[in-house]
């Protein structure tokens, strides 16, 4: 796993980046946001894990440059109980969020379970293809299309579309969304699963000429609305 650490917290990034190297991981460090953009997008990385407050390049602009052109896994760290910056950060497409301070191996959790979701059937040649309507999605190369036309995802949204497709007309709860797209429970309070749900309503709207393709069904859940 090749690992992008930017925050500017130096003494942070050092203790994280031996635990992540006894693992068996390959890490950069940046401490500014300009030079993580720019790490960022070069290609040599599975996945980014980015501060939220830096001085000079904020991490939720890092994030909202990096979004522009990669769909880079993300994984942000955040204050403790900043739900603002936590909800910003879901909404610009970051994967998940971890809240400060934190472990190295609660980190670690996050990221396997991200690169796992996105690279566990990279280079399958599995031929299966779900099929909902006008939407289709690859399961094995982890991509969908609403007629013909790319639907850009995150690893995360990606793995909720999927889960959310394969019971379509039938409601998916909250938990079990979180456990099998986050790789973690549903903690009180915790909204990522609906940030993330709503940015997949809205990309897929604009497909499909604003239609709502995914129910709210009260006290279950989600589901996608079968074809």
């Amino acid at each position: 796993m090749r690992i992008l650490l930017v925050d500017d917290d130096a003494e942070l990034t050092s203790m994280l980046a031996s635990y992540l190297e006894r693992e068996g991981c390959i890490v950069g460090r940046v401490l500014e946001g300009a030079s993580g953009v720019v790490q960022a997008l070069s290609g040599h990385y599975d996945l980014m894990v980015l501060d939220v407050m830096m001085p000079g390049l904020s991490g939720v602009e890092v994030l909202r440059r990096v979004r522009e052109h990669s769909m880079l896994p993300v994984i942000m760290l955040t204050a403790k109980g900043d739900d603002m910056d936590r909800v910003l950060g879901l909404e610009l497409g970051a994967d998940d969020y971890v809240p400060k301070p934190c472990t190295p191996r609660e980190l670690l959790a996050r990221i396997r379970a991200i690169l796992r979701r996105a690279g566990g059937q990279a280079g399958s040649t599995d031929p299966e293809v779900l099929r909902e309507g006008s939407l289709q999605l690859w399961p094995g190369e982890r991509r969908a299309e609403w007629d013909a036309a790319a639907v850009e995802l995150t690893s995360t949204e990606y793995s909720l579309l999927e889960l959310l497709v394969r019971q379509a007309g039938q409601p998916v709860s909250k938990d079990v969304l979180s456990r099998e797209a986050l790789g973690r429970p549903l903690a009180r309070f915790d909204r990522s699963v609906d940030v993330h749900i709503s940015s997949i309503r809205q990309k897929l709207a604009a497909l499909a000429g604003d239609r709502m393709l995914i129910q709210t069904v009260v006290r279950r859940g989600y589901q996608f609305i079968k074809a």
